[in-house]
């Protein structure tokens, strides 16, 4: 497994397959996605999970962050995360936080990351605000 820089545009068939296949594929593009860093995972050539990243100030979100069906359960998301930590950290950020979909919280929190408390719907699904300050 090797993760890499990726385009956005590489994201998108992951984030739709995995978080939104009932939706039309449009729904999984977002808006800021050009002003992200996307990262995936390869198993060889094939991408397997994906993340994009938001910086605005000392702060980074992270989003979409999707492992299809058959990688899951494999530690994927979790080198991913670890990954995306160690760059926040390497930029001098304060903090990373992501919308957490609710049923998600513990593998968040595995992370040391906690809840706000701070919680959503979007598109029938409940969401938490989950967060982590590294200074």
């Amino acid at each position: 497994m090797k993760i890499k820089s990726i385009e956005a545009s590489e994201t998108w068939e992951i984030r739709h397959k995995v978080m939104w296949p009932d939706h039309p594929f449009e729904f999984v593009k977002l808006e800021e996605d050009n002003s992200g860093l996307h990262f995936g995972v390869f198993d060889k050539e094939k991408l397997v999970s994906i993340v994009s990243c938001f910086i605005i100030d000392d702060e980074m979100q992270f989003r979409k962050l999707a492992t299809l069906q058959e990688y899951q359960g494999k530690g994927i998301a979790s080198l991913l995360l670890q990954y995306i930590f160690q760059l926040a950290k390497d930029n001098d950020l304060r903090k990373v936080w992501c919308n957490a979909r609710s049923d998600k919280r513990s593998f968040y929190e595995k992370f040391g990351m906690r809840d706000t408390h701070q919680n959503f719907v979007k598109e029938g699904r409940e969401f938490s605000i989950m967060e982590i300050l590294l200074l």
